[in-house]
C-alpha cells in the first residue's frame, strides 16, 4: 500500500477539514466516547473513578503487577497511576508488596476487600457491557474487531 505524504505547510485549512478520513477519526472518538460514558455508567453505584475501577479490575485474578504492567495494560500513564494506586491504597483495596527478586520494584495487589470487590463489581460490569455489544450479531462483532485491529495496525 503506498502511503501519500502530504506537506502540512502546502495544506490550508479548509483543505485539512475536507480530507477523506475526517469522518472516519469523528465516528472513531465519538464511538469511544459513547464506550466510556457508558462504562462509567455501569459502576456509578461504587465507590471508584473510572481509573480505579480499571485497575482493580486489571489486578482481579492475578497475583499483583508491577506499576510498569499495570500502566501497560490500562494505559494510565505513570504520573497519574501513582496517584490511583494511592487511592485505592487509602480505601484499603490494595496493597504495595517489594518485589523479591527486586526491592527497587513494587508490586501492587489486590487485598481481601479489593478481592472482595472485583469478584462482586467485575461479573456484573462484564454483564452490563455484554447487553450492548449483544446489540450486534457475531458477524458484526468480528467485522469490528477486524477493522479496529487494521486501524490500529496503521499507527
Amino acid at each position: 500500500m503506498r502511503q501519500s505524504v502530504i506537506n502540512p505547510l502546502a495544506m490550508n485549512p479548509k483543505t485539512a477539514a475536507k480530507q477523506d478520513f475526517i469522518p472516519l477519526m469523528r465516528e472513531l472518538v465519538r464511538a469511544y466516547q459513547a464506550f466510556a460514558a457508558y462504562d462509567a455508567s455501569g459502576y456509578r453505584d461504587v465507590d471508584l473513578t473510572v481509573p480505579q475501577a480499571d485497575v482493580v479490575f486489571t489486578l482481579g485474578n492475578t497475583d499483583g503487577l508491577t506499576f510498569k504492567e499495570i500502566g501497560e495494560k490500562t494505559l494510565i500513564t505513570k504520573g497519574t497511576l501513582t496517584g490511583v494506586i494511592d487511592r485505592l491504597e487509602d480505601k484499603g483495596l490494595v496493597s504495595r508488596v517489594p518485589c523479591p527478586e527486586d526491592r527497587r520494584c513494587m508490586r501492587v495487589t489486590l487485598t481481601d476487600e479489593g478481592r472482595g470487590l472485583f469478584e462482586k463489581e467485575f461479573p456484573r460490569q462484564i454483564q452490563y457491557l455484554k447487553a450492548r455489544f449483544d446489540r450486534l450479531a457475531k458477524s458484526e462483532q468480528r467485522e469490528a474487531l477486524e477493522s479496529l485491529k487494521k486501524l490500529r495496525a496503521v499507527f
